[in-house]
């Protein structure tokens, strides 16, 4: 099974880690299992004052202040994902990768960090529902 892990780095990322890591039955060795996580994109008024070099690194630290733990979870549990960072907003972007990674399923938290989404599910996971083929696993 392929399976794409969406993660924020919030209380709900940590649940859904938590989760699959009891239970065995969804991360076998067979499995195939990628993690994404998606950066705001700096709005582009912003990014004429910025050097490039410098726009790329703030992208690689903000995606690796979530990634890192996730890493550390990884390989506590033996688990070895592949490890995807992308640059905008966060429904296009996990969609997207689920979509053309062809992944036979999605997990992710049922809320990330806005306490503005939906008080029933956070606002990222349910345009990800609506934008993305793929079956998704909801951790609440």
């Amino acid at each position: 099974m392929k399976i794409l892990l969406a993660v924020d780095g919030s209380s709900y990322t940590k649940r859904m880690l938590a989760y699959l890591a009891t239970h065995h039955e969804l991360i076998t060795p067979s499995s195939e299992f990628s993690v994404i996580t998606a950066v705001t994109s700096v709005p582009p008024h912003v990014t004429g004052f910025i050097d490039k070099a410098t726009l790329q690194q703030y992208y690689h630290d903000e995606a690796e202040a979530v990634l890192k733990p996730v890493r550390a979870f990884a390989e506590q549990n033996k688990w070895k994902p592949t490890f995807i960072s992308s640059v905008g907003n966060a429904a296009d972007m996990i969609a997207k990768a689920a979509t053309e990674g062809k992944f036979d399923l999605l997990i992710m938290g049922s809320h990330g960090h806005s306490a503005l989404g939906s008080l029933v599910m956070g606002s990222v996971t349910s345009r990800v529902m609506a934008k993305c083929g793929t079956p998704v696993l909801i951790v609440r």
